[in-house]
């Protein structure tokens, strides 16, 4: 299959996007307005089309232009805001195509552009030249004026897009090589310089340049000539980097006309969740992670997402947990497409349902499965990172033995362990706490201990039970603990790390409340 690139055109990027906000949407294209540069001399960087036909160009000073268009408006560049509108662009053809990026080359001209591999998808829009007329359409109703063309190269897309027939915008395949040869050396994308001086040279087509040598002209202007030469007839490959990974698992819905009705949109999300749910049945998957996107008329976008403690691919579930999520989302001036991904998924097999659930209508199943959903709600309301489930550790510490684990999947689990034997405080604390202690030698229990600026005397004492660290854990000494209860009826229990004689002084803790 023939490889089909469309090159988008936007000449009058930055002063579209700030005619757009001033309008709130209504662009008015009779109105002069500039960006400008800061520092040093201001100059124009990008004019509006009003502008443009008024006599102004990139470059020029801003005192030349306010003194031949006195009511010219002026703001400052912002090329991070255009790149960002470049990006929602990108982000927004792929309802077209799932291979869309930002046109990078900007060198010497203004405005920017994008990138569409639309190989294997023209008949999804009903053909080319319809793809192109409703992705310029999509444009002007975000107040852009652009320019499309489709050929079978970037370069040849690229340079047909500006310089070619406006009325003939997709170039047939395997198009003759003098439809190409005709156009000027900027359509090359060469840096004006290098224009500049091959025009000295009198050359002034693409078809001038092909006559002669590679050599010569390697020589004198280095090899970019070339390589943009052999890029545009395609004898040398030109990738295109998407804007962003495409996902795998994804649905979208387009509307005819703007929706913002929360009802709607909810309707929406529910016939989309249905159709990508069975589609991940297919594959036998489960979503871990699901993503919201709603584009807006005012060329903004806002993402929801939701995550599952462990994979599922039930769409009253999902849906559920997208409806908390909806409340938050901002139709604006309304949302002309919807688009449904599944960022992370895992794989999940078919399960039969037990007997007593299909003899009771299914309620076995639903309490079975009561505890993820109860999972899947705090997660998304609190964090994932705050729910897990406890698991016992081959260790001795106390501090040691529990570990966190995330609630599902169950089968992670160690198995195997057990718990220590020996009393155990209810409530431990996540530090051992120092104290000072009166203990008869060698290994009697304390006698009396001061806790928090507290003496407490001991009445009755049970130990000592010693606990060692792991052999592999340097430096651990070992552990003599002890069940104490004081004269008030408290118990605590405590422990002396080390032993009397020994190469370090003995220290005493208290590490747990008894209830």
């Amino acid at each position: 299959m023939m490889k089909r690139i469309v090159s988008v055109w936007l000449p009058f990027l930055a002063t579209d996007r700030l005619c757009r906000r001033i309008d709130a949407g209504r662009p008015d294209d009779s109105r002069p307005l500039a960006t400008m540069t800061t520092g040093g001399t201001r100059r124009l960087l990008t004019v509006n089309r009003a502008a443009y036909l008024g006599g102004l160009r990139p470059g020029g000073t801003v005192a030349d232009a306010q003194a031949l268009i006195p009511d010219l408006q002026l703001a400052r560049a912002d090329p991070e805001a255009d790149l960002a509108l470049l990006e929602y662009l990108a982000d927004s053809c792929l309802c077209y195509t799932p291979w869309s990026a930002v046109d990078d080359w900007t060198e010497g001209k203004q405005g920017g552009g994008l990138w569409l591999d639309i190989t294997g998808c023209a008949h999804l829009q009903d053909g080319e030249d319809s793809l192109l007329r409703d992705l310029v359409s999509r444009c002007g109703r975000h107040g852009l004026v652009a320019r499309a063309a489709v050929a079978d190269t970037p370069g040849a897309a690229w340079a047909w897009t500006r310089f070619g027939d406006s009325g003939s915008p997709c170039l047939p395949v395997g198009a003759d090589r003098r439809i190409l040869a005709a156009l000027p050396l900027a359509a090359l994308r060469l840096l004006p310089s290098t224009v500049e001086g091959l025009n000295r040279l009198g050359l002034k087509s693409i078809g001038d340049l092909e006559a002669l040598p590679r050599a010569g002209l390697a020589a004198r202007f280095g090899p970019a000539v070339a390589v943009r030469l052999d890029q545009m007839r395609g004898r040398q490959d030109e990738p295109i980097s998407p804007q962003r990974p495409p996902e795998r698992h994804q649905t979208h819905l387009r509307f005819a006309e703007p929706i913002a009705r929360s009802e709607d949109i909810a309707a929406a999300v529910h016939q989309m969740l249905a159709s990508l749910c069975q589609e991940l049945g297919r594959q036998r998957l489960g979503v871990r992670r699901l993503q919201l996107v709603a584009f807006r008329l005012d060329a903004t976008r806002q993402r929801l997402g939701i995550g599952t403690s462990q994979p599922n691919r039930d769409p009253r579930h999902l849906f559920r947990l997208l409806v908390e999520s909806l409340a938050a989302l901002d139709a604006g001036f309304g949302i002309d497409m919807l688009r449904l991904s599944a960022t992370n998924v895992a794989p999940l097999q078919t399960e039969q349902a037990a007997f007593a659930a299909v003899s009771q209508g299914g309620e076995g199943e639903q309490n079975g499965q009561s505890l993820g959903h109860l999972c899947d709600s705090l997660g998304n309301r609190l964090g994932f990172d705050r729910i897990y489930r406890f698991a016992l550790r081959q260790s001795h510490l106390p501090e040691r033995l529990v570990r966190r684990l995330p609630p599902f999947p169950a089968s992670s689990a160690p198995g195997g362990e057990s718990a220590p034997e020996g009393r155990r405080p209810l409530r431990l604390f996540i530090r051992p706490e120092a104290v000072e202690a009166v203990a008869p030698l060698p290994d009697a229990p304390p006698l009396l201990f001061r806790w928090r600026r507290r003496i407490h005397r001991v009445a009755h004492a049970e130990g000592p039970e010693r606990l060692s660290a792991e052999w592999w854990r340097e430096g651990g000494l070992d552990r003599d603990y002890y069940c104490v209860e004081d004269v008030a009826g408290c118990r605590f229990w405590l422990y002396r790390e080390g032993a009397y004689g020994g190469e370090t002084i003995p220290r005493w803790f208290l590490h747990g409340i008894f209830p």
